[in-house]
């Protein structure tokens, strides 16, 4: 996979970041080195390998799923949010 400038900008609007232009050319590296290794990974031979493998004996240990309010914290988050309303982030939409 080439990574180029219409890949970058795609990966822009959909993160809804904004890409410094002097940084594209660092980036477009960066990205293309992550995509040729993970390309590499698809050498590996692995049809000896169970699809379910886990170094956990006896699986993923569970936790409870305790809810943490605290208001200041989320306003925080929420004030640094490029986009909100009612406490909720705004987000393009980006299924057509």
């Amino acid at each position: 996979m080439i990574i180029d400038d219409k890949t970058i900008e795609k990966l822009a609007k959909l993160s809804s970041l904004k890409i410094d232009e002097s940084k594209k050319e660092h980036l477009k590296a960066e990205l293309a080195d992550i995509v040729n290794f993970v390309e590499n990974l698809n050498e590996i031979d692995v049809s000896g390998v169970d699809a379910t493998f886990t170094t956990l004996s006896g699986g993923q240990p569970m936790r409870e799923d305790i809810i943490n309010e605290n208001e200041e914290f989320a306003s925080h988050i929420i004030k640094h949010a490029p986009n909100s309303e009612d406490n909720y982030f705004i987000v393009p939409q980006i299924i057509e």
